[in-house]
């Protein structure tokens, strides 16, 4: 599936009323309470293409959302992927010189001089003090949305109270390098003291271009907002009228059992996946990693994310999991 073949119908938000932020490092915007509380971080546009976050945060910004308890942080982070945005080709935007999701762990963030690089050295202040994070994206092919929780059993029982989305992925990250949900304190799995009320989350909303996203991310804020304790319901939802959704019917969590990294630009599927599939029989080939064949390793194997959108060596092209309910 190539980028023509997809419909882009969600319009590039107009966010200059809101580039400045008010911290000092630009589109980081932090409102404090004064009172005690979780410091909650909502973040968008980790890459340039996915705007359906940047649309949440431009709406929690023009309704004036402040937070009642603790602080609120809202940070739109690529700034200058973003400003390459052109619907046509919007896989070119997705970040300008390397991923800025695959850039957090230390030695990364403290060396190198790639855009990348140094706008998370600008970032880390704020993911580092945060106690709760909502990460934002979107998804290069069409599918339903996705949560990605982490290792963490905390993060799933957040996950479980959020009552959405339908799909809670359980999963260590990339072999490319450490996402953001996972930084510092967030990837800890037996934490202590203040570390143990950590929970990061990190929201796959649907295909960038899909109007729906946008509705996705609006609707995970209200319930992450409220579930931090930030505001009330009541005041979220005289603020932001129509953003809540209904909730899922039920969640299942998908247990990533391994992922499939491309040897190459060459990695394509034997049909046009667009994730969630369950294969029924191991050992099905369901794609060719150059001219290895990539088969289901057991029965009932559920492909999360496939995309051969960003295929070369080193990337995950997809996912293996188990479906069991959460």
């Amino acid at each position: 599936m190539t980028t023509s073949s997809l419909q882009f119908d969600l319009p590039k938000p107009d966010i200059t009323t809101w580039r400045a932020g008010n911290t000092g490092v630009e589109g980081v915007w932090q409102f404090d309470s004064g009172r005690a509380g979780r410091d909650v971080l909502i973040t968008a546009l980790i890459h340039g293409n996915e705007l359906c976050g940047a649309w949440a945060l431009k709406g929690l910004l023009q309704a004036a959302v402040r937070p009642q308890q603790g602080k609120l942080t809202l940070a739109f982070c690529n700034l200058a992927a973003f400003d390459r945005f052109d619907p046509a080709d919007h896989d070119a935007s997705r970040f300008v010189d390397e991923d800025l999701n695959r850039q957090w762990q230390l030695d990364r963030i403290e060396s190198g001089s790639t855009l990348e690089r140094r706008r998370a050295r600008a970032l880390r202040p704020f993911i580092a003090h945060a106690d709760w994070l909502l990460d934002l994206h979107s998804m290069h092919e069409r599918a339903a949305p996705l949560l990605l929780a982490g290792m963490q059993a905390r993060n799933l029982e957040l996950a479980k109270r959020l009552r959405t989305p339908e799909h809670v992925v359980v999963d260590a990250g990339h072999k490319d390098g450490v996402r953001m949900r996972d930084f510092g304190r967030f990837g800890t799995l037996n934490p202590i003291g203040d570390d143990a009320q950590t929970q990061s989350l990190l929201l796959e909303c649907g295909f960038h271009g899909d109007v729906s996203s946008r509705t996705v991310a609006q609707d995970m804020c209200v319930r992450f907002l409220q579930a931090a304790q930030t505001l009330p319901a009541e005041n979220l939802q005289r603020l932001l009228p129509g953003w809540l959704q209904a909730d899922s019917e039920c969640q299942w969590v998908l247990e990533v059992t391994g992922a499939v990294v491309a040897l190459s630009a060459d990695f394509r599927f034997t049909e046009p996946f667009q994730g969630l599939e369950c294969i029924g029989k191991a050992g099905t080939v369901i794609g060719w990693n150059g001219s290895e064949p990539v088969s289901t390793p057991y029965d009932d194997c559920v492909l999360v994310m496939p995309s051969v959108r960003q295929a070369k060596p080193g990337v995950t092209v997809v996912r293996f999991a188990r479906r069991r309910p959460l």
